[in-house]
């Protein structure tokens, strides 16, 4: 690979080089303008002052997220990977749909441009591609997935059971017309959300009530434990983002020389 693909890989694709960190800031900047630009628009009495400023803004941002999205399949080996990977998807739509605007006119084209200007609102996913930070968590969260499930599934239980047993105490009188409705009343209540359309009257309605509400509380703190836990483990491994330009691998600790994956030299930390 020629110096200056190398060079640019390590801007685009690296966050350990003042340089790759720079562009991480400005691009992450670059997005977040965006976005709220794609929210300000959609609100009607902002979009009658400013609207043509948000389509220039619009093709500024088209423009600039083009040319990085060029400058990816420039310079990675494996372009088709790139392109046909998750990131590279979300980075073809987070530019395409201003595009597909302009070549689909007809008397229904404001409606199609609105279905596509919706889909801009992907381009937020890019955020955890520039985020060294997200590789720990999505692998702290892939390690506590198994835990997860089961205290979800032990969960899901407790409240279906909860849900029938309100269906026959509560009945139709409450409101409980059915355990779909009654279940509906056990999430609502377990989450802690509590919109109170409907509610037990008895007694031991009201009790079996307050043991969900209790639950709930261990429903948000234990999982947050769990993930917690695990983000701690693989925080020790000190698990960076540095890539291999050869497969793309992520996942190599801070001293790696080699890829674990495919065996080639990995770029030094900055």
């Amino acid at each position: 690979m020629p110096k200056w693909k190398q060079s640019l890989y390590r801007i685009i694709f690296e966050s350990d080089t003042p340089a790759g960190k720079l562009f991480d800031v400005v691009l992450l900047a670059a997005i977040i303008i965006s976005v709220t630009a794609v929210c300000l628009d959609s609100v009607a009495s902002i979009r009658q002052v400013y609207g043509p400023l948000f389509r220039v803004a619009e093709w500024c941002f088209t423009i600039l997220f083009t040319v990085e999205y060029i400058c990816r399949i420039i310079c990675t080996e494996r372009k088709l990977k790139y392109i046909f990977s998750f990131y590279g998807v979300i980075d073809l739509v987070s530019f395409l749909p201003t595009y597909l605007g302009v070549l689909l006119p007809g008397a229904h084209s404001l409606l199609v441009v609105r279905i596509f200007r919706l889909m801009r609102v992907f381009r937020i996913l890019k955020l955890g591609h520039y985020v060294a930070e997200a590789r720990l968590l999505s692998l702290a969260l892939y390690s506590s997935r198994q835990k997860i499930a089961v205290f979800l599934l032990t969960v899901s239980t407790v409240t279906l059971i909860a849900a029938t047993l309100m269906y026959l105490i509560e009945g139709g009188e409450s409101g409980f017309h059915s355990i779909p409705r009654s279940l509906y009343w056990a999430v609502v209540t377990v989450t802690t959300v509590g919109y109170g359309d409907i509610s037990p009257q008895t007694t031991i309605g009201q009790m079996l009530a307050s043991f969900l509400m209790i639950l709930g509380y261990g429903v948000i703190a234990v999982p947050t434990g769990i993930v917690s836990a695990e983000i701690s483990k693989q925080g020790k491994k000190k698990v960076t983002g540095k890539r291999c330009q050869e497969c793309g691998e992520e996942d190599h600790a801070w001293d790696a020389l080699f890829c674990k994956h495919c065996g080639k030299e990995v770029p030094k930390p900055g």
